[in-house]
C-alpha cells in the first residue's frame, strides 16, 4: 500500500449554496469553536436577514478565516441535518471525484490537530486582524494513506466520540434531575433572600500566593486559567478565594447575556482580580453547593442581566446579589440535592477530559495511519 501527497486544494471545493429561499431560520444558525466543534451561534440573529447565509450539509466543513491567536475556528458537520452559517465564514466539502481518495472524516482528523492550527496561523496575514484565506488553505499539503487505512482510523475515532457522547447524555440526565428538584422546592417552599446567609470577603493576597494561583471566572460558571499576561504583575491587591467560597464579576456587559461566576470546590487557595466579588455562605443554613444549583441556571443569568444597572457598563452589584431569593429547605435536604450536583460537576469535568483526550489522539491516529499506509 502506498501513501500519496496532495495539496488540499486538489481535494476540496467551496460551498456556495445560500439560504436564498429562507428555508432555514434563526434556530438553524450555527457557529464554530477553536476546539473544532459546531455550536449554536452566540450572536443575536432574530432580526438578521439570513438569505446570504451559507447552507452547510452533512459531511461539509466550515472555518472562520479570522484567526484567534494560535487557533482557527473550525467545524465539521457530522450530523444528519443541514444548518446555516454567517456569510463571512467559509464552507467547503470534498470534491465528488476525490471521494475515492479521501474520507471527509479522515480529513477532519487532519484539521483537528494543533499542528494544523500552527501551520494555518503561520500562513495567515494581516495587521490588526490576521486572515487565513481560502487560497492559503488550498496551498497546504497532506499525505493520504489508502482509503481502507483511513477508514480503520476513522472508525477508532468515531468509537471514542460515541462513548464520549453517551457519557454526555447521562450527564444531562443528572442536570435534569437537579432542575426537577429545584422546581419542586420552588412550588413547596417560600423563597428567602440569600443575603441573610452570605458574607462578603475582601481578603487580599497577604500570604504570598504566586501567579500560579491566579484564576479567571468564566460565563460557564467555572474557574479557568487566566488569559492575562502575569509577567511582572504585582499580586498584593488580588483577592483570595478560599475553598468553599464563590466569586463573581459584577460587570455583566459584553458577556453574552451571562454572568461570570465560579465556586471553589477544591482544597486550593485561588487569586482573582480585585474587581471580582468574593463571598461565602453560612453553612449552618445555606450550603454553597446548594446555592450553586441556582447560580448556574440560565434563569439566573437572565435575572442578573435584568437587574444590572449602569450606562456604559452595567453591573450586578453586591446588594443585588443579596436580594436574590431562593427556596431554602433544611440542611439535610440541601445536602441530598447538592450531592447530586456534586456528582454532576465531577462528571462534567470528566466529560471535558474525554473531549480533550479525543482531540489529543487525532495526531496519533494520523501518524498511525501514515505508518500503516505504506
Amino acid at each position: 500500500m502506498k501513501s500519496d501527497k496532495y495539496s488540499i486544494g486538489e481535494l476540496i471545493e467551496q460551498v456556495t449554496e445560500t439560504n436564498s429561499d429562507n428555508m432555514f431560520g434563526s434556530s438553524d444558525v450555527m457557529g464554530m469553536t477553536i476546539t473544532k466543534e459546531i455550536i449554536p451561534t452566540k450572536a443575536n440573529v432574530n432580526n438578521t436577514d439570513l438569505k446570504n447565509f451559507l447552507v452547510i450539509k452533512p459531511g461539509e466543513f466550515i472555518f472562520n478565516p479570522r484567526t484567534h491567536g494560535k487557533h482557527i475556528g473550525f467545524g465539521y458537520n457530522n450530523s444528519n441535518r443541514s444548518f446555516i452559517i454567517s456569510w463571512n465564514n467559509i464552507g467547503f466539502r470534498v470534491k465528488e471525484e476525490m471521494r475515492k481518495k479521501v474520507l471527509s472524516e479522515y480529513l477532519f482528523l487532519h484539521f483537528n490537530r494543533d499542528e494544523w492550527d500552527r501551520e494555518a496561523c503561520y500562513r495567515s496575514w494581516g495587521s490588526s486582524t490576521e486572515v487565513f484565506t481560502w487560497d492559503a488553505l488550498c496551498e497546504m499539503k497532506l499525505v493520504l494513506p489508502p482509503l481502507n487505512v483511513q477508514q480503520k482510523y476513522v472508525d477508532i475515532y468515531k468509537a471514542m466520540v460515541a462513548n464520549q457522547q453517551s457519557y454526555e447524555r447521562g450527564l444531562e440526565d443528572l442536570k435534569l434531575t437537579c432542575d426537577a428538584y429545584i422546581e419542586d422546592l420552588r412550588r413547596k417552599l417560600d423563597c428567602k433572600r440569600i443575603g441573610f446567609y452570605l458574607e462578603e470577603s475582601d481578603q487580599r493576597n497577604n500570604i504570598g500566593l504566586t501567579a500560579e494561583a491566579v484564576r479567571g471566572l468564566s460565563t460557564g460558571k467555572e474557574f479557568i486559567n487566566t488569559k492575562a499576561d502575569m509577567n511582572g504583575v504585582v499580586l498584593d491587591n488580588y483577592k483570595i478565594v478560599k475553598p468553599g467560597q464563590i466569586a463573581y464579576v459584577s460587570d455583566t456587559s459584553r458577556r453574552g447575556e451571562k454572568i461570570s461566576l465560579a465556586f471553589n470546590n477544591t482544597q486550593e487557595f485561588f487569586l482573582v482580580s480585585s474587581i471580582s466579588t468574593v463571598f461565602s455562605t453560612n453553612n449552618k443554613n445555606l450550603l454553597p453547593e446548594y446555592l450553586m444549583l441556582f447560580l448556574t441556571r440560565s434563569e439566573f443569568d437572565r435575572y442578573t442581566r435584568f437587574n444590572s444597572w449602569g450606562s456604559a457598563r452595567e453591573t450586578f452589584d453586591w446588594d443585588e446579589m443579596c436580594n436574590v431569593q431562593i427556596p431554602i429547605p433544611d440542611i439535610k435536604t440541601q445536602k441530598a440535592i447538592a450531592d447530586i450536583f456534586t456528582v454532576y460537576t465531577t462528571r462534567k469535568k470528566i466529560n471535558e477530559q474525554l473531549k480533550a483526550q479525543i482531540k489529543a489522539i487525532c495526531p496519533i491516529l494520523i501518524r498511525g495511519s501514515l505508518a500503516n499506509g505504506g
